[in-house]
């Protein structure tokens, strides 16, 4: 998978919103949620105390553009989209910044944690919210399988691999990742901002 992605996005990320239909815009939503814990580091990967959130059906069934859905509701939440584009089958993490991915086409199974995580299945309408410090990789996807990614406004996304001499690194720098202010999907705060936030508090009572 070419390393270029971000190229992309500026092209389709920064479109002039008054050129879009009303239908296209979204707002914060309720949605089923699903929880991961993934705590321990696995090789050179950290991952991280916050638990993974996926958020389930979370485009409405009559939307007409569901990559341009995605997008607008994680601006509105203060998650700039920054690029439309797979996953890597290479196991990485982001040791500056959380990010959240959400499935506009197609279907594929993410494997989460390191080499020898969970393996899950997205779908169309799901979104993952990954804290800093966690790995994935795509394992398998079919030919429509495609994302919008986001990250918190004004971060520059570094890209880590699989690396154990690093890890301790690594590790510091995931600790020292700041909380973001909102949660893409729900706003302000519902979803991660409370199960991070409790999260956070647990791990600094240790």
């Amino acid at each position: 998978m070419p390393l270029n992605r971000r190229r992309f996005c500026t092209l389709v990320g920064f479109m002039p919103l008054l050129a879009l239909p009303r239908w296209s815009f979204a707002e914060p939503r309720e949605v089923a949620m699903e929880i991961l814990h993934i705590t321990k580091p696995e090789g050179g990967v950290p991952n991280s105390p916050l638990p993974v959130v996926i958020y389930h059906r979370v485009i409405p069934p009559d939307t007409v553009d569901n990559a341009s859905y995605l997008e607008h509701l994680f601006s509105a939440n203060g998650w700039p989209p920054q690029w439309r584009y797979g996953v890597y089958a290479f196991t990485h993490f982001h040791s500056n910044t959380p990010e959240v991915l959400g499935v506009f086409s197609g279907s594929a199974k993410l494997q989460l944690g390191g080499a020898k995580g969970e393996i899950i299945e997205v779908n169309v309408g799901d979104v993952l919210l990954l804290p800093a410090g966690v790995g994935h990789r795509q394992v398998s996807a079919d030919d429509n399988f495609m994302m919008v990614g986001a990250y918190p406004p004004n971060v520059s996304a570094d890209l880590c691999h699989d690396e154990p001499s690093k890890l301790a690194a690594r590790t510091k720098a995931v600790a020292k990742v700041p909380l973001p202010q909102t949660d893409p999907v729900t706003g302000h705060s519902e979803g991660s901002m409370l199960l991070w936030r409790n999260a956070a508090a647990a791990a600094n009572d240790k």
